[in-house]
């Protein structure tokens, strides 16, 4: 553990030692949407500000939501509360959340004249709520947890900017990258620059770890992916890793539903890489030959299950990786708004406990 002595050293780096792939003694532990519906004290914040949108960009809500999960479960890392689509809603889209109906954008891109209005926001001024929110955060945690920053990939991105709404399969983004490809590369090359600034800007203002969610990776076959998702995380990549704020962080990317891709996303240089539950853990460490950590992977419907199948089914995700560095424990997607909070804490108290059993045993 890092020195805890002096007022903002982290009392708790048991995540980023993992990340790091160095011994830690017991295997970290943090949940994606960890912050979210599943909370009561998170659902009346959220009435209280109004709706989504309003607690997202209230810097002091954001932070109020970001630590309560923390005071509830003993978790290894913090995320920044926010959404992935804050920076195309910063190009000036019209993003809102329909409700029952996720996020839709009044102005989708599908044109050349579209795309070439869009340019990288500014982070201290549209995007200000954002790096305020991790200012505060930062602040409240008093070194308590890392700080992970965040931001969607070019592809998913694009998936909402040009389909306007949520999709199964995003057939309009395919369509351009079939029919115009050339327009599509510079829709992406742009959000690849956005994305890169963006996530630096959050390391300027305190973030540790820096994570690019690529929800829609999955959907592409292997050469598309290579060409319009995996190309464009390579490039954010290398931006942050040519910064000053963020050359020293570590950086994870998570593309669901591509397993198969895990190798080539191991090659853009990246400290660790995001796995669902669709590949075992023990084939996905073969697979990047131990070149990076890896996070992951328990079917957040497992959660949904009594706490001795929850027990069961983390102790089998550990026993997959085995007792090597190099693993955070995590779902494999976002937690679902139906969980009980209760089960959430017997899943944390498990890995905890278990990881500790692991690590004995192998003295």
């Amino acid at each position: 553990m890092t020195d805890s002595s002096k007022p903002d050293a982290l009392k708790n780096d048991r995540f980023l030692r993992a990340l790091r792939r160095e011994p830690t003694d017991t295997t970290p532990i943090w949940v994606m949407r960890q912050a979210g519906r599943y909370l009561p004290e998170y659902r009346a914040t959220r009435e209280r500000a109004g709706n989504f949108m309003a607690l997202a960009q209230n810097p002091q809500l954001a932070c109020e939501v970001t630590l309560q999960p923390l005071e509830r479960f003993d978790l290894d890392a913090a995320i920044l509360f926010s959404d992935i689509l804050t920076i195309p809603d910063a190009m000036g889209l019209g993003l809102s959340f329909a409700q029952g109906e996720g996020p839709q954008f009044a102005r989708p891109v599908r044109s050349k004249a579209d795309i070439d209005r869009l340019g990288v926001p500014d982070m201290e001024g549209e995007l200000r709520y954002v790096m305020d929110a991790v200012r505060l955060i930062r602040q409240e945690l008093h070194g308590r947890v890392p700080l992970i920053g965040f931001s969607g990939s070019p592809w998913t991105l694009a998936c909402y900017m040009v389909e306007g709404q949520g999709s199964r399969d995003f057939a309009t983004l395919k369509a351009m990258c079939w029919n115009e490809p050339a327009l599509a590369h510079t829709l992406l090359d742009t959000l690849a620059r956005s994305v890169a600034t963006y996530l630096i800007a959050q390391a300027s203002a305190g973030a540790q770890t820096l994570m690019v969610f690529d929800t829609w990776g999955g959907l592409l076959g292997p050469a598309s992916f290579r060409e319009f998702s995996l190309r464009y995380m390579a490039q954010v990549v290398d931006l942050l890793k040519a910064d000053a704020h963020s050359r020293e962080l570590p950086i994870i990317l998570f593309s669901k539903g591509a397993h198969r891709q895990l190798a080539a996303l191991a090659d853009t240089g990246c400290t660790g890489l995001g796995v669902d539950w669709t590949i075992d853990l023990q084939d996905a460490r073969e697979a990047v030959g131990g070149r990076v950590a890896l996070q992951g992977n328990l079917d957040p419907s497992v959660l949904r299950a009594n706490p001795e199948v929850i027990r069961r089914e983390a102790r089998a995700v550990l026993d997959s990786y085995g007792n090597h560095p190099g693993h955070v424990f995590n779902l494999g997607h976002g937690i679902t708004p139906e969980v009980d909070p209760e089960h959430v804490k017997v899943l944390v108290d498990e890995v905890h406990a278990y990881g500790r059993q692991l690590r004995a045993a192998s003295r």
